[in-house]
C-alpha cells in the first residue's frame, strides 16, 4: 500500500507524460538463462548411483529460503540457480557417501516464486504468477487491461537494479504497446517487478 499511495501522489504532483525514449533493448531476455529459484518452488533431487536411492528427495523451498535433504539436512536454495545447487548438494554428500560414478540432478517441478504486481487503474489489480515468462503486454492482459479512467501513456514498471538496488522506473504507452507499434517496448516482467498504470 506504502508504494501505490507514493506512485499516486507522484503523478498527482504532475510530473506528466514519461519519456519513452528508454533503451528496451538493455533489459534482459529472462528465457534465455537459467532461473534463479525462490521461495515456493518445488523441486526434485535425484542422487543417481548404487546405494543412494535414499538420497532422492522432493522439496518446497521454505519461507527462510532452504530446503531439507536426506543425510545432509538443511540446504540454501533460494537465490541459487539449480545448477549451483546441484553443486552445493554434491560438495555436501561427499562428506557422508561416495560419489564416484554418481549423477545427481535438480529440477524444477513447480515455479512459484515467478510473482509480479499490477497496481493502479487496471480492472483487477493484484499479485500475479505464471509458469513462464510473460511480456509487460501479457501482465496488463492477465489484470483486465487499463480502465477507461487509465493514463495509457504513462504506465511504468518499477524493477529493482540487482546491483545497486535502486529502484528503475521503466515508461511504457499502452497504445503503441497494444498496437504492436513498439514491439521493442514489450519486454518481460522479472520476479518482483511492479507495474503502475496511473
Amino acid at each position: 500500500m506504502r508504494l501505490v499511495a507514493l506512485l499516486v501522489c507522484l503523478f498527482a504532483a504532475g510530473c506528466g507524460g514519461l519519456p519513452l525514449d528508454a533503451d528496451y533493448s538493455k533489459y534482459p531476455d529472462p528465457r534465455n538463462k537459467e532461473i534463479t529459484l525462490g521461495v515456493g518452488d518445488l523441486i526434485s533431487i535425484n542422487v543417481w548411483g548404487q546405494g543412494n536411492e535414499g538420497l532422492a528427495t522432493e522439496a518446497a523451498i521454505r519461507p527462510d529460503g532452504t530446503i531439507t535433504m536426506p543425510l545432509v539436512g538443511d540446504l540454501k536454495a533460494a537465490g541459487t540457480t539449480p545448477t549451483d545447487l546441484k553443486t552445493v548438494i554434491k560438495t555436501r554428500l561427499q562428506d557422508f557417501v561416495k560419489l564416484q560414478g554418481t549423477e545427481i540432478t535438480v529440477a524444477v517441478k513447480e515455479w512459484r516464486s515467478y510473482r509480479f504486481t499490477v497496481q493502479g487503474e487496471v480492472v483487477r489489480t493484484g499479485v500475479y504468477t505464471s509458469a513462464e515468462y510473460v511480456t509487460v503486454a501479457d501482465a496488463l492482459a492477465l489484470a483486465g487491461g487499463p480502465t477507461r479512467f487509465a493514463k495509457r501513456n504513462q504506465i511504468v514498471l518499477l524493477r529493482k537494479d540487482p546491483k545497486t538496488r535502486e529502484t528503475l522506473r521503466i515508461p511504457f504507452d499502452y497504445e503503441l504497446l497494444a498496437s504492436g507499434r513498439r514491439p521493442d517496448m514489450n519486454i518481460f516482467v522479472l520476479p518482483g517487478d511492479t507495474i503502475f498504470v496511473p
